[in-house]
């Protein structure tokens, strides 16, 4: 028996050492063959390829170029920097160059970029944000003076009008209706759109929406004192009336129900929008209320906008149809900003006395909340120091994000397949 064990042994350690023999062998193939293929020099060559200073291109440049511009409005102007802080941080990440094929582009199926993308491209993050804008929304003056609600009507049409503009520079019809929405001044209502109409051109349409939300205090004031003349930027409005806690809770029941009915389309935003209202308002569900408009809307607006300007990857963003978007998207604000303004002045054709509107507040009309209404109340205190805008411009502004919202989902239901 021991002798048998001792045999086995020596067998055992035969084998072994065979198969260590081979294994050294086919090693030093592998060595000599990586010897004979690779030299230091090669190594170096392969890893200087797939550096970013290899692969840069001057649209890369002048792509970092945009995002570093953005991230100085927003820390020196104080230009919207919780959006144009993560869109420019965004611009340069999606635009350090790289080879593709390692998962790392934003368009890469499989990458953390396109996973966290996915909530642009199916239309995820834009309701989130209309429950946190919802939950810190206060709609008590456009309750008290139900009439201002249609300077933010008037306000789009800067939309229809920059619709009409796209199908005649060549856009199809659903690529001319996504456009079309940056004249409402809503950054979300435009990726939502945008994402079921024309996702091929939601980098670029979601950017001009943003840019032109952060340049309302550049962009309206010289509008507003164009078509406003002196006299009537002196008048003076009564103080909004006190609104009850029961029509504080009615109204975002009333308004949601009115408003998807009108157009169902718009569901995903509006029954958001008026929940997270609704939240607020109740006086029973602050802890969820809270949550909305602060931890989870951060969240989003974040992740929204990284990733949206990630999504300005050069050789898909810089083409001749960003640079008509942009185009588009500027005339749109400026239409939207003056049909407010003019249409508030033809208001005050029928009001009388102590009832005139001041025709500042429908710049407020745009739905960039509520930065077109503090421009406003600025340009109001510019002429008066006495004379107080802010709540009055309140009641177009939340109506335009009401309008904005309401004529996305009419565009979506003429234009949808």
């Amino acid at each position: 028996m021991k002798r048998f064990v001792t045999l086995f042994g020596v067998l055992s350690m035969l084998f072994s050492l065979q198969f260590i023999g081979v294994g050294f062998e086919a090693f030093g193939q592998v060595a000599n063959d990586a010897a004979n293929t690779l030299t230091p020099f090669d190594g170096l060559t392969q890893f200087w390829e797939k550096t970013g200073f290899h692969n840069l291109h001057i649209t890369n440049v002048i792509m970092i170029g945009i995002g570093l511009f953005f991230i100085f409005l927003a820390i020196r102007y104080d230009y919207e920097p919780l959006l144009l802080v993560p869109i420019g941080t965004g611009i340069l990440i999606g635009n350090v160059p790289f080879v593709e094929g390692n998962l790392i582009g934003i368009y890469e199926k499989g990458s953390v970029l396109n996973y966290l993308y996915a909530g642009v491209e199916k239309g995820v993050y834009p309701p989130l944000i209309f429950l946190g804008i919802g939950a810190m929304t206060d709609f008590s003056s456009l309750i008290s003076n139900p009439k201002l609600m249609i300077l933010g009507a008037a306000a789009q049409v800067g939309i229809f009008a920059t619709f009409l503009g796209a199908v005649f520079l060549g856009f199809g019809p659903e690529e001319a209706g996504a456009i079309g929405i940056i004249g409402g001044a809503d950054g979300p209502t435009a990726i939502f759109l945008s994402s079921k109409l024309a996702p091929h051109l939601m980098g670029a349409i979601a950017i001009a929406a943003y840019s032109y939300m952060a340049l309302v205090p550049v962009i309206q004031p010289p509008i507003m004192r164009l078509i406003i003349p002196k006299h009537e930027r002196l008048i003076k409005m009564k103080p909004p009336r006190a609104v009850s806690k029961t029509e504080k809770i009615l109204f975002p029941i009333i308004a949601l129900l009115l408003t998807t009915f009108i157009s169902p389309s718009a569901l995903p935003l509006l029954g958001m929008l008026f929940f997270g209202n609704l939240l607020k308002e109740s006086g029973v569900t602050e802890r969820l209320a809270d949550t909305a408009r602060n931890a989870m809307i951060n969240i989003v607006t974040i992740l929204l906008g990284v990733t949206v300007g990630a999504s300005t990857q050069a050789d898909y963003f810089l083409t001749t149809d960003s640079l008509k978007i942009f185009g588009l998207g500027a005339v749109s604000f400026m239409v939207a900003t003056a049909g407010g303004l003019f249409f508030a002045r033809f208001m005050n054709l029928f009001l009388k006395g102590e009832k005139k509107i001041n025709p500042l507040i429908g710049a407020a009309g745009v739905s960039a909340v509520p930065d077109s209404a503090r421009v406003v109340q600025h340009e109001g205190l510019k002429n008066d120091p006495t004379n107080h805008l802010l709540m009055h411009a309140m009641a177009p502004n939340v109506s335009g994000v009401i309008g904005s919202a309401v004529a996305a989902g009419i565009l979506l239901a003429f234009l949808s397949n």
